[in-house]
């Protein structure tokens, strides 16, 4: 799938500004904080939402020339999916899967294999209107995942899980990959720091920069410092300086400091992460 020269504005507000990229398999992360024109964007690739200008195509195609044949490509998980609310977890399943035109047999085997991938397969006769919050949030990744479609948006799949389910969800994600594009939209940078093939920074509607998360990271070395201080100097370093962590030690307070030089003479440099680079990048909207 290539995107070219996307543009979206709302009013005055430009949500994204000539987005431009190419997807291939595997999965790729669209990070940014509310309002950098992530959910504009999985809403225009889904036919959700119309773009001002600039077009998509999917093997050279205009995929608004496709038109239904490019959306049955397609498994969307948006941000605060509509359920049916009286309907048992199994049965909702079952009417996306017709919608899907997935065959009763072939429906039955994915039905069963998606229940147990998401850990729902023991609420499976419950009313939606009982789930928690997790529980809806796995359920509308399952839906987004049947009829194995080629192309899968997922917008903040893991919101509202815990660390184990998140763990879980992250793993099966990274399973169902192989040959197929998914892109995740979040600003969760643990979720995809270590699946993802290629991580886009979306800032303002703009790609702040974009790479493999490798290449990313050395973008941060020798930026990242560690320094112990006083519970006293704290605020004093929170002035001067880009704080990204404040640990509490037997010798002192540890500090986290992005920073393009050495901020004091006893700062040791450590190896970044890739939430470093995204404060790097974000900090001045954070």
């Amino acid at each position: 799938m290539k995107i070219n020269n996307l543009s979206k504005s709302y009013g005055s507000t430009k949500a994204l500004i000539d987005f431009s990229y190419e997807f291939g398999k595997g999965i790729y992360a669209l990070l940014g904080p509310n309002g950098s024109g992530k959910s504009t964007l999985m809403n225009i690739i889904t036919d959700n939402l119309k773009p001002d200008s600039g077009n998509i195509t999917w093997n050279g195609v205009d995929t608004l020339k496709m038109g239904a044949e490019f959306r049955e490509k397609i498994g969307f998980m948006p941000q605060n999916p509509g359920m049916y609310p009286a309907f048992t977890v199994e049965n909702f399943l079952f009417y996306i899967a017709v919608l899907k035109g997935v065959e009763k047999k072939e429906a039955d085997k994915q039905v069963a294999e998606l229940l147990e991938a998401v850990e729902l397969s023991d609420v499976r006769s419950r009313a939606i209107k009982t789930l928690s919050g997790g529980m809806k949030q796995r359920l509308a990744l399952a839906q987004a995942m049947l009829g194995n479609p080629e192309l899968i948006i997922l917008d903040e799949p893991t919101a509202g899980l815990d660390p184990k389910q998140r763990i879980s969800i992250r793993n099966y994600i990274a399973r169902t990959a192989l040959n197929r594009t998914i892109i995740i939209a979040t600003h969760i940078v643990s979720d995809v720091e270590y699946i993802a093939k290629e991580i886009i920074f979306l800032k303002k509607g703009v790609i702040a920069d974009a790479g493999a998360p490798e290449a990313l990271l050395k973008k941060a070395e020798g930026k990242v410092w560690k320094t112990i201080v006083t519970s006293e100097q704290v605020p004093e370093y929170q002035q001067k300086f880009r704080i990204l962590n404040i640990q509490n030690n037997d010798d002192g307070v540890a500090l986290r400091i992005l920073s393009d030089e050495q901020p004091t003479h006893d700062s040791v440099s450590v190896p970044p992460v890739l939430e470093d680079y995204y404060l790097l990048v974000f900090g001045d909207i954070l």
